[in-house]
């Protein structure tokens, strides 16, 4: 018996912790977190397909560069796969953080003027 009233406990601290966020992240400007709506939810659906595509398309890529490695003769080859590699990748990694950033800036238009301080 003395088990379960531990566990219990446990449990109440828990969801009085989440309480205790939610309320902090209200008081912050933020509103109630059920008013972000479905617009939230497809936006953040929108963000996830975004980086699985980003990420495939890096596989894909990856592994073409691997063949090419692979068809190298000598250090030469291998130094210019390498550096076109890391080239583009350097390029593509940049362009999909700033695509990023965008899309994550304009999930919540109006919560710069809304917002007082940011919860700690």
């Amino acid at each position: 018996m003395a088990k379960k009233t531990q566990e219990t406990s446990i449990t109440d601290d828990a969801i009085a912790t989440g309480e205790a966020i939610l309320k902090q992240i209200e008081d912050a400007g933020l509103g109630a977190l059920p008013g972000m709506g479905t617009g939230w939810v497809q936006t953040m659906g929108a963000l996830n397909a975004e980086i699985v595509s980003f990420v495939a398309d890096r596989v894909r890529q990856d592994m073409q560069t691997q063949q090419k490695l692979l068809q190298c003769k000598n250090a030469t080859d291998l130094q210019k796969v390498q550096m076109a590699f890391l080239e583009e990748a350097y390029s593509q990694y940049t362009a999909e953080t700033g695509k990023l950033i965008k899309m994550s800036m304009d999930m919540l238009p109006g919560a710069k003027a809304t917002t007082k301080h940011t919860p700690v």
